[in-house]
C-alpha cells in the first residue's frame, strides 16, 4: 500500500503524517505547495512539493509515485478569506479536487477526500450522511462542488469524509485553535466572547486522521462522517477548557452570533452522526474532554 498526502503542512495533513509514518508495510508520499515544514521532526520522510491546482503537476506526480491510495487534504479552509476570495478559493477546493480526481481514475487509484459541515444549512442537526446539502457560504458552496466533482469522476473509487470543526497543535505555527485560544487568553486575565447560539461536533485533529487512515485501509466507498459524538456549542467548549486548565470562567462572556460582524454566514446547528462510522470502520473518537488533555500535554 502507498498513499499519496496532500495538504501535509496543515493540520490534518501533519496528524496523518504522524499516523502513516509510523504503519509498518506502508509508504507515504507527502506532498504541499510550500516546502516541508516536518522534516525537523521526520527527517526520513518523502516529500514532494505539488501544487494540486496545476493539473500538469497532478499527472506527472501520480504517475511518478503510482500511490494506490490519494488522501486529499489539501484546501482554502479559512470560511471568511473564501468568501473574500472566491476565485481562489475555488481554484483550490473544487478545479484541484477535480484534477485529483481524474487522474486518480485514471490510474486506478482510491481517493478519499476531505469536506465539512458547512456544505449545510444549519437549520438542524447532527445530520447523517444522507442529508441533504443547502450551503450558505462561498466554502460551503466550493466544498460541496468539490463532492460533486468526486462523486460525478466515471471509474473513481473513492471515499469522502465529513468533518466538523477540527483543532489541535499545528507545528511550525499557524492559525490557533478553540482550546489553547481560550486558555491562552483566560491565563493572560483577557475576557472573552464566546457565542452559545452555533452547535457542532467538534473533531480532535488525531482522530479525524484516524478515520482518513480507516477509510483508505478499507478502500472505504461511499460518504463518510468522521468527527466527533458531541454536540457543543463553542460557548460550552471554553467552559470545559477553563475547568480543566482550573481558569477563571467569569472572564467567559455567552454571546451570540449576531455579535460579531464576518464576511461570511455561518450555518446556527450542524454537526454530524458518526454511526456509520462506527459501524463500518471501527471509528472511536476521544471526548472533547481527552482532546483537550491531549492538545494539553502537546
Amino acid at each position: 500500500m502507498k498513499i499519496l498526502l496532500t495538504g501535509a503542512n496543515g493540520l490534518l495533513g501533519q496528524k496523518l503524517v504522524a499516523l502513516l509514518h509510523a504503519q509498518p508495510c506502508l509508504a507515504l508520499v507527502a506532498t504541499g505547495r510550500g516546502p516541508n515544514r516536518l522534516a525537523e521532526w521526520y527527517p526520513n520522510l518523502c516529500f514532494v512539493v505539488l501544487d494540486v491546482t496545476d493539473a500538469g503537476q497532478v499527472q506527472r506526480v501520480l504517475a511518478q509515485e503510482q500511490p494506490t491510495h490519494v488522501i486529499h487534504t489539501a484546501a482554502m479552509t479559512n470560511v471568511d478569506e473564501c468568501e473574500l476570495n472566491q476565485a481562489a478559493c475555488w481554484q483550490q477546493n473544487v478545479v484541484a479536487t477535480a484534477h485529483l480526481a481524474a487522474v486518480c481514475a485514471a490510474q486506478g487509484v482510491h481517493l478519499t477526500h476531505l469536506s465539512t459541515d458547512f456544505i449545510f444549512d444549519g437549520s438542524v442537526g447532527p445530520l447523517a450522511e444522507d442529508a441533504v446539502p443547502a450551503p450558505i457560504s462561498h466554502y460551503g458552496a466550493s466544498k460541496l462542488a468539490a463532492e460533486n466533482a468526486v462523486q460525478g469522476t466515471v471509474g473513481l473509487r473513492w471515499a469522502i469524509a465529513r468533518t466538523v470543526l477540527v483543532y489541535g497543535v499545528l507545528r511550525g505555527g499557524g492559525r490557533t485553535n478553540i482550546v489553547l485560544w481560550v486558555r491562552d487568553s483566560l491565563r493572560a486575565g483577557k475576557a472573552i466572547k464566546v457565542v452559545d447560539d452555533q452547535w457542532r461536533t467538534p473533531t480532535l485533529a488525531e482522530d479525524l486522521a484516524q478515520g482518513c487512515w480507516l477509510l483508505a485501509q478499507h478502500s472505504g466507498v461511499g460518504i463518510y462522517n468522521i468527527c466527533g459524538d458531541e454536540m457543543l456549542t463553542p460557548y460550552a467548549m471554553a467552559l470545559r477548557v477553563a475547568n480543566y486548565f482550573a481558569l477563571d470562567k467569569s472572564l467567559i462572556e455567552r454571546v451570540d452570533a449576531s455579535t460579531f460582524s464576518q464576511p461570511a454566514r455561518r450555518p446556527a446547528r450542524t454537526g454530524l452522526l458518526i454511526g456509520k462510522a462506527q459501524r463500518e470502520l471501527g471509528y472511536r473518537p476521544r471526548t472533547f474532554e481527552e482532546g483537550i488533555a491531549l492538545v494539553a500535554a502537546q
